[in-house]
């Protein structure tokens, strides 16, 4: 998948796909990064568990944040994802890395923390009720893809049908906490112009919005391609 490849009526289409699950590709097929509508679960990026404790929230809010380390080759997201999340146990003693979703320059869309815990931050906001979308990459320093906004747009966009909130509520982490330039210069310019909240209203108008879990085994050559950098 590569940046601008798939529009935003494709991602309508896709987005809710049933058919993503199917047992695996075809004998002979090729292996190819996962489409718009899955979700890669925990286990295939290769999470440790979440310690115990955490905030039970109710989520009210869309928050995107970025991880102001700059991605490099997109095939470094899953060691990128492992490193996120042990700073932030081991050195922050949070328990579980901060966010609730993860996407990266090409639109794939990554579990994180369980939605029914809050967050955490290194500002100064309450994360309470916030679902919690992080845009792998330094925004500041690099541009964002097409396919990035638009994984992000479905993941807030899932959110929206799950937890029966609004693109209204969507913020930047800089709109809500005070001396953090979060999420970079770049994406943030895409929330001033209502461009991500566009994406999100289209794809909620566009009916069922729908993450399918994919999970090891069935995510083995999803992770594979894209560590390859297929």
């Amino acid at each position: 998948m590569t940046d601008g490849v798939l529009s935003r009526r494709r991602l309508l289409q896709l987005a809710g796909a049933t058919a993503v699950l199917a047992a695996g590709p075809a004998p002979g097929t090729a292996t190819a990064q996962p489409k718009p509508g899955v979700l890669l679960c925990r286990d295939a990026w290769g999470a440790r568990p979440a310690r115990a404790g955490g905030r039970p929230h109710t989520i009210t809010r869309m928050t995107v944040h970025h991880t102001a380390v700059v991605l490099g080759d997109n095939s470094n997201i899953t060691s990128r994802l492992r490193q996120h999340q042990r700073y932030h146990q081991d050195d922050k003693g949070w328990v579980d890395i901060a966010y609730h979703m993860g996407v990266d320059r090409d639109g794939n869309i990554f579990e994180l923390r369980r939605t029914g815990i809050a967050g955490d931050t290194a500002t100064d906001y309450d994360t309470t009720g916030h679902f919690l979308v992080v845009c792998e990459g330094d925004f500041d320093e690099e541009p964002i893809s097409e396919a990035q906004l638009d994984g992000a747009a479905l993941a807030f966009a899932w959110a929206g049908r799950e937890f029966g909130i609004t693109s209204s509520t969507l913020a930047s982490h800089r709109q809500v906490a005070t001396a953090t330039s979060c999420p970079g210069a770049n994406l943030q310019a895409r929330i001033d112009s209502g461009d991500l909240k566009g994406r999100i209203d289209d794809l909620l108008s566009g009916g069922a919005v729908d993450l399918k879990p994919l999970c090891f085994p069935q995510a083995a050559d999803a992770v594979a391609a894209i560590e390859a950098g297929r």
